[in-house]
């Protein structure tokens, strides 16, 4: 007896989705497919397959909160179809924008008046914030250079060879010169001396960094700010000063309050911070503030009038969601000063454990600064048989992503590993991790060198003669990122 049975096209009455053809059949990847399938099959075949991601509350590589509380999470997608762009339809988002600007200008020590309006904008990240900034800087030297009727085709703009890419793009995309401190090995952030001798009259400003992306560091803009006060008052060229405090915004007003970094200083007139980093945010929400109205010129704003009140706007993008804007103004009336400080005391004390740890281990220099955001940046001591590179590969066995990487123009000799201290990083976790750096090491020293293992002992001994260690260190740097740019290739990572 031949036995057989109806099947339907979409196969909706399959009781899993495992019993079902979807997860035997290839899934388009070039080109959209033929015909639909089970919503409960495509939910499942996605989430399998994004198991292979890092788990984001391990990846210590990232500034980023990976975290934030269950009430927070269900404002975010209750709010995830509103378009923020649309003010007249959404105007308490607006409204909600409007508070946090306010909240953040007065944070950051903005000379306003206790009912006056502060001048800023909710951007997708500190990205847009510097381009916005270094648009403000540029148009306002323009205008003055115009006005004394001198050459205003060839600005420039100076900062530490430590910034972040996002500079890098303003520069050319906006067609600014880009003047770069170079760094020294012990010396990470840009030397404040060096940077006012290169500033010349077509600088639009210097940038100071509150936090550096390699090793946590405040730099010193009250130095800055006095260097250039002097020299402003001997050629008349009245240079500003941005602080890109993407990371460090969110911690210094909380437990550094006696650090003078911000508008408190005469010529910082613009400030941008990353709320998806220590504003305790998930990605996606930057913002910037200038110190008045007139450090923002008019013509860079556009007006919206909606009900009956002016809007001015001035973003790069056009469409964007609500939702992080809502979930900043969440965290920022939910945690209060003393919530945030809270947070940041327990990432700093976590910080000092970890750094403890690394330190016991008597293999590391601790390249990271106690005064900063709170990292840990470290080094090996010895090189002569293993590297961080190793290290950090590594430790993704045990689930950790720690990066491991080289120092920016004349100190990328040195390499380091860094681990970032969020807030939904404990002191167990910490603990764990030394352990497990403490396995990494142990296995490491049981196997052969890299150097090794491309030669003998008695050809690397010749070499080591005749080569500096730094030459050595570079050989075996430039080998390890081959190493590992192959092994993305054939793991189809671009």
């Amino acid at each position: 007896m031949v036995l057989s049975r109806a099947a339907t096209g979409s196969e909706e009455n399959v009781c899993s989705t495992f019993g079902s053809r979807y997860v035997r059949t290839a899934l388009p990847k070039h080109e959209i497919g033929e015909s639909s399938i089970p919503k409960e099959a495509a939910y499942q075949i996605i989430k399998d397959e994004l198991m292979l991601d890092g788990n984001p509350r391990l990846n210590l590589a990232s500034f980023v909160t990976t975290w934030m509380e269950p009430e927070c999470d269900k404002l975010i997608m209750e709010s995830i179809n509103k378009n923020y762009v649309d003010m007249d339809e959404y105007p308490v988002t607006t409204e909600l924008q409007n508070r946090c600007v306010n909240m953040i200008a007065r944070l950051f020590n903005a000379p306003l008046g206790e009912t006056e309006t502060a001048m800023g904008v909710g951007t997708v990240g500190s990205s847009e914030a510097i381009m916005l900034a270094g648009l403000a800087f540029k148009r306002n030297w323009q205008n003055k250079r115009k006005a004394e009727g001198k050459p205003y085709d060839k600005p420039n703009i100076v900062t530490g060879a430590n910034v972040q890419v996002c500079w890098e793009k303003f520069a050319r995309y906006f067609e600014v010169e880009l003047k770069e401190v170079k760094l020294s090995e012990g010396y990470y952030v840009m030397d404040p001396d060096k940077a006012a001798e290169m500033v010349d009259e077509n600088t639009i400003c210097v940038a100071a960094i509150l936090g550096s992306t390699l090793n946590g560091e405040f730099e010193d803009v009250k130095r800055l700010n006095d260097l250039l006060v002097k020299k402003n008052e001997e050629t008349g060229w009245n240079t500003p000063i941005h602080v890109d405090a993407a990371s460090g915004g969110f911690i210094a007003p909380f437990i550094y309050p006696e650090l003078e970094w911000d508008f408190r200083l005469p010529l910082v007139k613009s400030i941008n911070v990353s709320g998806h980093k220590y504003g305790l945010v998930y990605a996606g929400i930057g913002w910037v503030v200038w110190r008045t109205q007139q450090d923002l010129p008019d013509e860079l704003i556009f007006h919206i009038n909606y009900l009956g009140a002016d809007q001015p706007t001035f973003t790069l993008n056009f469409s964007k969601g609500s939702s992080q804007i809502i979930a900043q103004y969440y965290q920022l009336i939910r945690l209060g000063f003393e919530g945030y400080k809270n947070v940041m005391e327990n990432c700093r004390e976590n910080m000092v454990v970890l750094r403890e740890g690394i330190e016991k281990t008597e293999r590391f220099n601790i390249v990271s600064k106690e005064v900063g955001v709170p990292l840990v940046a470290f080094s090996l001591k010895d090189h002569s048989f293993h590297n961080e590179f190793e290290i950090s590969e590594m430790l993704r066995r045990f689930g950790w992503i720690v990066p491991a990487y080289t120092m920016p123009a004349d100190a990328q000799h040195i390499t380091v590993l860094r681990v970032v201290i969020r807030e939904d990083f404990s002191r167990t976790l910490a603990e764990r991790l030394v352990a497990d750096i403490v396995k990494v090491l142990h296995e490491l020293d049981t196997l052969p060198s890299k150097i090794s293992r491309k030669m003998g002992a008695e050809d690397f001994g010749n070499v080591k003669g005749k080569k500096v260690e730094r030459d050595i260190l570079m050989e075996v740097i430039v080998g390890w990122r081959k190493f590992v740019k192959e092994r993305k290739k054939m793991n189809g990572v671009c």
